[in-house]
């Protein structure tokens, strides 16, 4: 009797997830970013926060400081294995963000300081011109129960 013969896939162990959108440079598109980031992270059964703040702060980065007029930036977010990346690309890469303190009686300015203390890791890719992509990682582990 023949058996079908097993084959090995190419498929991954764990499934990729992604989603991504384009969204205008200004407050509102920095709001929906949140909003629709917010949303696929509860679709994929994901823990929203901190994740939410993480898209917050690199959108509002993106529309304040990687404006363009008619240039949209994206947001995307990757799940691989227990990771999570988010992505924002935006039309200004010869700004490269570089948090710094801002001032103790600043009203902005600490939206990057607020990235790197909530991921696990951040940074910035430089990619073809004019853009950029800041991205933020967090690790998805679930908490141990308490005895």
């Amino acid at each position: 009797m023949n058996l079908p013969s097993e084959r090995p896939t190419a498929e991954p162990a764990t499934p990729v997830r992604n989603f991504s959108v384009l969204l205008s440079p200004t407050p509102r598109g920095a709001h929906q970013a949140r909003r629709l980031g917010a949303g696929q992270l509860r679709s994929w059964g994901l823990p929203v926060d901190p994740a939410r703040q993480i898209i917050a702060e690199l959108a509002a980065h993106a529309a304040t400081h990687g404006r363009v007029a008619g240039r949209d930036f994206r947001l995307t977010l990757y799940v691989v294995a227990d990771t999570l990346r988010v992505e924002v690309t935006d039309t200004r890469g010869e700004l490269l963000p570089d948090p710094q303190p801002a001032a103790p009686d600043a009203e902005s300015g600490r939206g990057l300081l607020l990235v790197e203390a909530l991921a696990d890791r951040w940074g910035v890719t430089e990619d073809r011109f004019p853009r950029k992509t800041v991205w933020a990682e967090l690790r998805l582990t679930t908490p141990e129960p308490e005895l």
